[in-house]
């Protein structure tokens, strides 16, 4: 049976997100691996890892909530936002108080418009923005939506700011620090940053790719369900995960009419599948996790 389930990463700075799946994949070179929410090479920590079947979750992990723990050079900017670009000092920059950076922080949570980063891997007319920008061509990015739950100050030495952000998916952490200092007549570039959690996943958690092994790596394996936690859940009988193992549709319980998936169970609490309501008294799998795709009991 081929693995199946997710690894909580803590990625090291200097490596791509590529690179920490790389690491897995040459493990055993039969099991797909992707990663749901790329870091740059300049970030560390949380990177989760969907393993075998549970790929068909990444969107799912995607979604959920992220936390940040950031670190801000006020009165400098760059054309990347943070240290992997040229950095200039502002001349004369103010010197905001920490009263009007907690102010500003406070201005920019709850939903917001956001500008992505020149230098982001968004397509712009098919094309790369960060590409476009090598080339030194003129990049301007639609704002788009974006949730940001609390932005506390951590820490705050000028220069130097620190930051524990709570946002919602698409969110570009350096791009807010961006539009924090200017909101406060400055520049700010960001120097560090960590992803402290996604969703369920801890830092204090996770695991040193480096650190695994071909004999030990499935061992570590989490649940495939921790992925769909917020979604609402069904536990099947029996004859309800047979029909649904070979895409029938069973009937309509207590949950929600406005939910979009809902995650159906087993007995075990292993995930079966991701329901739609397919008619009002209806429940129709949309994607579908047989027993046998799971190697590690633990994972399912």
């Amino acid at each position: 049976m081929s693995p199946s389930g997710l690894l909580n990463l803590n990625k090291p700075v200097g490596i791509t997100s590529r690179r920490a799946v790389d690491y897995v994949q040459r493990l055993d070179r039969r099991t797909k691996v992707g990663h749901a929410g790329t870091l740059d090479p300049l970030a560390s920590g949380v990177l989760v890892l969907c393993v075998g079947a549970a790929t068909r979750l990444i969107e799912c992990v995607q979604r959920m909530p992220k936390q940040y723990s950031a670190c801000f050079l006020l009165g400098r900017q760059s054309p990347t936002e943070d240290m992997e670009g040229e950095v200039v000092e502002l001349a004369g920059p103010p010197v905001p108080t920490i009263q009007q950076i907690q102010a500003a922080a406070t201005a920019l949570t709850g939903e917001i418009l956001q500008r992505p980063p020149a230098y982001s891997a968004l397509k712009l007319k098919g094309r790369r923005a960060c590409d476009l920008a090598r080339q030194g061509r003129e990049v301007e990015l639609e704002a788009r939506k974006v949730v940001i739950h609390r932005i506390d100050v951590a820490g705050y030495d000028y220069p130097e700011l620190r930051l524990d952000i709570r946002c919602g998916s698409g969110t570009y952490v350096r791009s807010l620090g961006r539009d924090l200092a200017e909101s406060l007549g400055t520049a700010a570039v960001m120097s560090a940053l960590v992803r402290t959690a996604i969703g369920c996943f801890r830092i204090e958690d996770a695991l040193d790719p480096a650190s695994l092994t071909a004999t030990d790596w499935a061992g570590h394996l989490l649940p495939s369900r921790l992925a769909v936690e917020d979604m609402p859940q069904l536990t099947l009988d029996a004859d309800e995960v047979r029909r649904v193992l070979s895409g029938r549709p069973i009937p309509a319980r207590s949950v929600s009419r406005d939910a979009p998936e809902i995650a159906a169970l087993d007995a075990s609490g292993q995930l079966v599948a991701l329901l739609v309501r397919r008619v009002p008294d209806l429940l129709g799998p949309v994607r579908v996790f047989g027993a046998g795709d799971v190697m590690n009991p633990n994972a399912g």
